[in-house]
């Protein structure tokens, strides 16, 4: 028979199976319900356990975020631990200077800079101790006390011009003192002690007097209409205060305390400088007036122009400096605040109490 349509005939009906679903893989059955039921097939693939999966990896999840953040928590602590060590040896093992090798023979230098007064670079517990590290140590030849200080504390000043002359006496080694800017007052004190001062012509030396400074606002309060309610147990107990007058016997008092603290300033330099001073040509050498370099030279205040380098090259012969200063370092200051601001709480609580201190 021939299959060959013929004009007339009427058209086949389309088969339901004619045209595969592309979505279908080849030969995959029908399946009824069409688009809803391949809807439903990822839940169906899923299984009845997808709810339990989904939860494990939920779980799983938080267990590893929190063993992150307690390894973060312990490296944390580990780092603030290493740092309080560090700061605790820094503080028990506190430099010494340069730590110079005793076979080595070298200047030793110690500076003064600065005010000196308690609590600074300057103090008498900074400079002494540096002093005894560079004197005990067998290499350096002599010590230079490197000075550039307006002046300070005569307390200070007076403990630290004790130890210059035992440390000398003790270890047999000079002590030499090399002005760069200024050496006036309480630093000329300190450096009357030494065995030789060099200064440059233009140094700052002198000064030798003492003063007490204040204000009195008396007069002003007065204008004001201001009464000032000061009670005290002792006459005396309000002497200096700047809103109560000044008494004659108060003035005189004080005026006899300045003039004691003088002669000792002076019998100091005298000890020291010994000959040297001319003072018979120049009465004003104690009156707190202060000289140029090249002055203190001509009136025996110093001895010679030089620097430090001068000093280590061609008095003491040993041109290597090594320097034994005390400098307060990192881990000190944070100490100091800490205990300044622990300090500062107590004083607030008391102070909250209802108590004070004055």
């Amino acid at each position: 028979m021939n299959d060959t349509p013929r004009a007339g005939d009427p058209p086949e009906p389309h088969s339901p199976t004619a045209s595969p679903d592309p979505a279908e893989p080849a030969g995959a059955p029908a399946s009824p319900g069409g688009a809803n039921s391949r809807a439903a097939r990822p839940a169906a693939e899923a299984g009845p356990g997808w709810e339990r999966a989904t939860l494990e990896r939920l779980v799983f999840a938080q267990l590893r975020e929190q063993r992150r953040a307690r390894t973060l928590n312990f490296i944390l602590r580990g780092a603030w631990l290493l740092f309080l060590v560090a700061m605790a040896w820094t503080l028990f093992h506190r430099g010494e200077g340069g730590g110079a090798d005793v076979s080595m023979p070298h200047t030793a230098v110690v500076t003064i800079k600065g005010e000196i007064a308690a609590e600074t670079e300057a103090s008498a517990e900074a400079v002494v101790g540096a002093m005894r590290s560079a004197f005990e140590d067998e290499g350096a030849k002599a010590v230079v006390l490197l000075i550039d200080s307006p002046g300070g504390s005569p307390v200070q000043a007076g403990i630290i011009n004790d130890e210059m002359r035992r440390l000398k006496a003790a270890h047999g080694k000079p002590l030499y003192v090399v002005v760069e800017e200024s050496c006036a007052s309480a630093a000329y004190y300190i450096a009357a002690a030494a065995d030789r001062i060099f200064v440059d012509k233009a140094s700052i030396v002198g000064s030798i007097g003492v003063l007490m400074d204040g204000f009195g606002f008396t007069g002003l309060m007065d204008k004001l209409g201001v009464e000032r309610r000061l009670m005290t147990a002792g006459e005396n107990k309000g002497f200096m205060d700047p809103f109560s007058p000044q008494t004659p016997a108060q003035k005189a008092y004080a005026q006899q305390m300045l003039d004691q603290v003088h002669k000792q300033f002076i019998e100091v330099v005298r000890a020291g400088r010994g000959e040297r001073l001319k003072d018979k040509e120049n009465p004003q050498l104690f009156s707190g007036l202060f000289w140029t370099g090249q002055q203190a030279v001509d009136l025996g205040l110093a001895d010679q122009l030089g620097n430090l380098d001068y000093v280590a090259r061609e008095v003491v012969k040993a041109e290597d400096i090594i320097d034994y200063t005390r400098r307060e370092n990192v881990a000190e200051r944070l100490a100091k605040r800490f205990g300044a601001a622990v300090g500062e709480g107590a004083v607030r609580a008391m102070q909250a109490s209802g108590m004070s201190l004055r």
